[in-house]
């Protein structure tokens, strides 16, 4: 074979043209090969579980808007990662995931370790799964996987690799430029355009595509200019619009009759990177008020299929917004009403999670980001703890717990000019609490801040919908965060008193290593 290198080589090579040398993994021995003689740009970050492995490699892909390259073992390890690859693929989070799988020879005796259907494991939250059957198509397999996790919606890909094919010959992949840009269909964008132009009162509905595509601020100029009030998109995991904007009017709830009633009044709903809608409990009845048109513009197809109601156009939200903004100007139209701000919270002991949102608001460092996975505590976060520019807030789409705090690893990893603040309940930082150690060996710049209210309330607030008393199984106790803190190598702050909580968060917020603040809410 002309020109032929190992696998393990070209695809290495494929990594460093493709402009990723940056690889998550957590080591198994069907795994090891790939990574001998491992060449010294490259950069391998090591979770102690997979699932934090992944949660890391997700936020790090969101962050610096390109592919993560994850290493997985076999079967089991791959088992313990799904709940994050989950995640991603609700994320639509670019990853390439690699997965070990015992050597080709032994295949058929069932061998230890031995992935028996890896194709199958991962599915249905991976776009394309594939096992080459020669190990010289590894690497034009990976390309592919690669190829296939940026067109959009994004998400995870998962090749499996027998361990013997690493060191096996194979031909280099030259990288080809792939265009993941839709632009939309014109009849059916102008179309939206006029309908847009023709209402007296339009809202907006914001989801996270608006901020995974770059159009933040073009989403802030189409508000604008049809001096519409803007919706957070139900279970939104990103942000795509300021929430100190004037025309900001809150975020909707994942209920049916309650967006119904938040929406009333407008005769015109536009989603913009955003299902309409998404639910979280049962309801009935129609889904916008009597007489409201709907119109949707999201980059994943699926969306635009199940979408019960309303005129639907598939696109890049920057390509599409542009072009609606390149159309005449609308009519004038009346300032719409402000959203009412947030009264001021009284401390207390213990701290109630309104003060805590607001002292954080108050001295968290200036551009700092936020992720988030505090559950019963999000809408008072939404209330007191504004977020105002792109790209400053991750949560996970999925509502699967044990994403934030290894995520908050990855983005800090990714942007290191930025201070990080991971913002998690106490039963979610119990998911992935394994992510402080990558922290702390990275030293990182991240402050992670536990809203330790000693149970699992989400659930407790949930069972009132079902006319439950106090469910089974919520109450936690015992839970030294700062002990483990500092056992994994992160310093340690409790607060159980509101006078100490803004020196608390001032000074984890200058301290050189990543620090966990413990502050006791009630």
């Amino acid at each position: 074979m002309a020109d032929t290198v190992t696998v393990r080589e070209s695809v290495l090579r494929l990594f460093r043209d493709l402009g990723t040398t940056v690889i998550f993994g957590n080591p198994g021995s069907t795994e090891l090969p790939m990574f001998r003689d491992f060449p010294d740009d490259f950069r391998y970050v090591l979770g102690l579980q997979e699932s934090v492995v992944v949660g890391m490699a997700d936020g790090w892909a969101q962050a610096a808007r390109r592919p993560a390259v994850v290493s997985l073992h076999s079967a089991v390890g791959v088992g313990h990662a799904m709940g994050n690859i989950f995640t991603a693929y609700r994320n639509r989070t670019p990853l390439v995931i690699i997965a070990g799988q015992q050597a080709r020879s032994i295949l058929l005796y069932e061998p230890f370790l031995f992935s028996q259907q890896p194709t199958e494991l991962p599915k249905p939250y991976v776009k394309w799964s594939c096992e080459p059957a020669r190990a010289a198509d590894v690497p034009q397999a990976i390309a592919r996987a690669w190829y296939t996790a940026i067109q959009p919606p994004a998400g995870p890909v998962l090749v499996s690799v027998p361990v013997d094919d690493w060191d096996a010959p194979a031909a280099p992949v030259v990288p080809r430029r792939v265009s993941t840009a839709i632009r939309p269909d014109p009849v059916a964008l102008a179309a939206i355009g006029d309908a847009l132009d023709a209402a007296k009162r339009p809202a907006i509905v914001i989801g996270a595509a608006v901020d995974r595509n770059g159009a933040f601020d073009l989403a802030v100029t189409l508000a604008e200019r049809h001096q519409a009030r803007v919706w957070g998109a139900p279970m939104s995991a990103r942000c795509g619009f300021p929430e100190t904007h004037p025309l900001f009017a809150g975020f909707l709830p994942a209920h049916r009759a309650r967006i119904v009633a938040a929406l009333a009044g407008h005769d015109l709903v536009l989603a913009l990177g955003a299902p309409v809608f998404t639910y979280h409990s049962e309801g009935f009845g129609p889904h916008v008020p009597e007489g409201a048109q709907v119109c949707q513009i999201v980059d994943d197809p699926d969306l635009a299929a199940w979408a019960p109601i309303g005129q639907a156009v598939v696109a890049s939200l920057d390509l599409a917004i542009a072009d609606l903004l390149a159309r005449e100007l609308p009519p004038a139209r009346a300032v719409p009403p402000r959203r009412v701000a947030a009264e001021p919270a009284e401390p207390a002991t213990p701290i109630p999670v309104d003060y805590l949102m607001q002292t954080l608001a108050r001295v968290r460092p200036p551009n700092s980001v936020i992720v988030e996975e505090a559950p019963s505590s999000r809408a008072s976060m939404q209330a007191n703890l504004p977020i105002s520019r792109a790209n400053g807030f991750y949560t996970c789409a999925s509502g699967g717990l044990g994403h934030a705090l290894p995520a908050a690893v990855g983005v800090a990893l990714a942007r290191p000019g930025e201070h990080v603040i991971a913002l998690v309940g106490d039963g979610s930082a119990m998911y992935s609490i394994q992510a402080l150690w990558s922290a702390a060996q990275l030293r990182l710049p991240l402050t992670v801040i536990v809203v330790d209210n000693g149970s699992y309330a989400a659930l407790d607030e949930f069972a009132r919908l079902f006319q439950m008393g106090k469910p089974v199984g919520t109450e936690l106790g015992g839970l030294g965060f700062v002990d483990i803190a500092r056992g994994l190598g992160c310093e340690g702050i409790r607060v159980e008193r509101p006078g100490a909580l803004g020196p608390a968060l001032l000074e984890a917020f200058a301290a050189a290593a990543p620090t966990l603040v413990d502050v006791v809410v009630g």
